[in-house]
């Protein structure tokens, strides 16, 4: 997609497509490539149960939506509340120590809902179209996201962005982030984007003007490390997939559910 390798949604998440909570903290084994030569999961079969999953219906303008009474609406809200909880016990923590409490929150699928484009491509990606959807600045928000976001921010927890999208696509980000309610720190010196043609110094082991050779996990992590080194403690990190939420550099971390695509 819009990071290094993506995976469609025949990769083994089917396994927990219908109904299961993606756990906070530690990674389940359901998100990974499958390996076994048995006959893997029917593709019409798996795209019927992501729809359930969402409660995907289209409005009337013909844009696919996920139901808020979906199971994945219900996910989201028991993911919510116990972030919530754990945030705002890490903000009265760092306010008593003096100390600066930060969450960062991944953008796609995290924040914003990319389903619409997922059911109108097939579940496959194409740079070309992705790049043209994003510049719409037309998503939904993740149900529940923006009232995270301003919950974070409220207990004085600084918040940060960590996403795949370009630095070309800061514009547009910013612009769909705002219409869904999330105006917390959209700044440059908050929200972090690949700049493929000038990185910055602490990716300097894996990226150059000349070449970006960053992994996911390398991009993330060595950013939320930056982050740490500002001299804030990353009390969570929220993200769609294991690869936003691996490599350390954050207290505890929240996957949040999608079946759509798998990110390495």
């Amino acid at each position: 997609m819009h990071k290094p390798l993506r995976i469609a949604a025949v990769a083994a998440t089917c396994a927990v497509a219908g109904a299961a909570l993606y756990g906070t903290g530690v990674a389940t084994a359901g998100q990974s490539t499958a390996n076994s030569t048995h006959e893997p999961y029917n593709i019409g079969v798996l795209v019927k149960d992501i729809d359930t999953y969402y409660g995907t219906t289209a409005d009337s303008n013909g844009v696919y939506q996920a139901s808020p009474d979906s199971p994945y609406a219900k996910d989201l809200a028991r993911l919510d509340a116990a972030a919530k909880r754990h945030i705002d016990q890490a903000a009265r923590k760092a306010h008593h120590r003096h100390e600066k409490a930060a969450v960062v929150f991944d953008i796609d699928d995290t924040l914003l809902l990319s389903l619409d484009y997922e059911k109108k491509t097939n579940y496959t990606y194409n740079s070309a179209s992705w790049a043209a959807y994003v510049a719409q600045a037309d998503r939904p928000a993740v149900f529940g996201s923006p009232d995270l976001v301003k919950y974070a921010a409220a207990k004085g927890v600084e918040v940060f962005y960590n996403s795949g999208l370009k630095e070309s696509q800061r514009a547009s980000a910013v612009e769909n982030l705002k219409k869904v309610g999330v105006d917390v720190n959209l700044d440059s010196a908050h929200m972090f984007l690949k700049d493929a043609a000038n990185p910055p110094a602490y990716l300097s082991d894996c990226a150059t003007a000349a070449a970006w050779n960053c992994t996911t996990v390398q991009y993330k992590a060595g950013t939320r490390k930056h982050i740490e080194s500002l001299g804030y403690d990353i009390v969570a990190n929220f993200g769609d997939q294991y690869s936003d939420l691996e490599g350390g550099y954050a207290d505890k971390t929240y996957k949040l559910p999608n079946p759509t695509y798998f990110v390495s």
